[in-house]
């Protein structure tokens, strides 16, 4: 299976790793996530006048170990689970680990640059998906509300003004989860493609976020060194909602090789074990697949193929978002019922997200 120490793999000597396709960036080695939590005060036993709780400042310090270790902890659980994913599979044997990349300011201020100028366009997508998302997956309604669409006559005896029931939103029972894959090759470095990813991701997560719709957003490389040979990055996770997500997702990098169809069959594991009806796996590349040792060519190929034909007898539908120049190659492994031929780099977002609303 290939397990091996976390810890010590992130700060292997660089001279060690010389001759593998790309030298390991400085983003890879982040793990964890400075996450605030959403209340600084904490009530205390202590009263004041007319018996009313005092409130005093929580340890900030104490408070962002906790939410790194909780960072630390999901990440080990997510390598962990990754590795039993692949382990009857012919990627058994290769070294893996699953990152959870850090953010800080710059990652902010990058986001709101690229948000400032797609939000409009997903909030009008999403705007006219939500509408059926009310009326078409909820049959049910929620009681007890202080406002809603049906007036419950029962409710006025109890007085409290929850006369009012409306339907359960889409958080209750989505019909849909969403995993978009990366691809984190070197080549993607190229012609635009990575920044055209990048916005493509941001839309996916926003409509996702503002549909309710579940959605797994990881990145990945291969041969970063020696005893890191498969590099899961993730930046969305719905085990692990973080509204702060939006900001990794600002750490999708051009790394080094690509080993397809062990990133395909990690997610594609993931996404069978939800309980939603529709599980939707798209995958945005450039190019082939290519890793060491002799990972490409038929046999590549016939790995990834394998994969889709496995996952898709246990529910999985995917698609292939290509947008380099090994489009031919890509159409070949996925089908066409399943190739997208991305010829405009600026319409990807817009595309994309069109795309998963459609399958709600």
């Amino acid at each position: 299976m290939g397990e091996i120490d976390d810890t010590d793999c992130e700060h292997v000597s660089s001279e060690e790793e010389q001759g593998i396709a790309l030298k390991k960036s400085a983003d890879s080695d982040d793990s964890t996530s400075d996450v605030s939590d959403d209340s600084t005060d904490m009530e205390s036993s202590d009263t004041g006048e007319a018996d009313t709780p005092k409130y005093h400042q929580a340890n900030p310090e104490a408070m962002l170990e906790n939410a790194k270790q909780k960072e630390r902890d999901f990440r080990k659980k997510l390598s962990q689970d990754a590795r039993t994913i692949v382990s009857d599979s012919i990627h058994k044997g290769v070294k893996l680990i699953v990152h959870r990349p850090e953010y800080g300011p710059n990652s902010e201020q990058e986001y709101e640059s690229l948000s400032n100028e797609l939000m409009p366009v997903i909030r009008e997508i999403a705007r006219k998906t939500l509408p059926l998302l009310e009326h078409d997956i909820s049959a049910e309604f929620a009681r007890n509300h202080y406002y809603g669409s049906k007036f419950q006559a029962d409710s006025v005896a109890y007085k409290d003004f929850k006369y009012f029931a409306k339907k359960r939103p889409p958080t209750e029972s989505p019909s849909l989860a969403v995993g978009l894959r990366i691809d984190e090759s070197a080549s993607m470095a190229a012609f635009g493609r990575l920044e055209a990813a990048k916005r493509a991701v941001l839309a996916v997560y926003e409509f996702c976020t503002i549909c309710y719709i579940p959605i797994l957003i990881y990145g990945d490389t291969a041969d970063v060194s020696r005893l890191e040979q498969m590099s899961i990055y993730a930046y969305a996770d719905y085990d692990q909602v973080d509204a702060n997500d939006r900001f990794r997702l600002m750490g999708i990098r051009a790394r080094s090789n690509n080993r397809d169809g062990m990133a395909l069959r990690i997610m594609a594991e993931r996404l069978a074990q939800t309980t939603q009806q529709t599980k939707l796996l798209i995958s945005i590349s450039d190019g082939q697949p290519k890793a060491m040792d002799n990972y490409t060519g038929s046999y590549a190929t016939q790995d990834m193929q394998q994969t889709i034909a496995e996952y898709e007898r246990k529910g999985i539908t995917f698609l292939a978002a290509a947008i380099g120049q090994d489009k031919d190659v890509i159409n070949h492994i996925y089908g066409n019922e399943r190739y997208l031929d991305i010829t405009n780099l600026t319409e990807l977002p817009a595309q994309l997200v069109r795309i998963i609303a459609r399958y709600l």
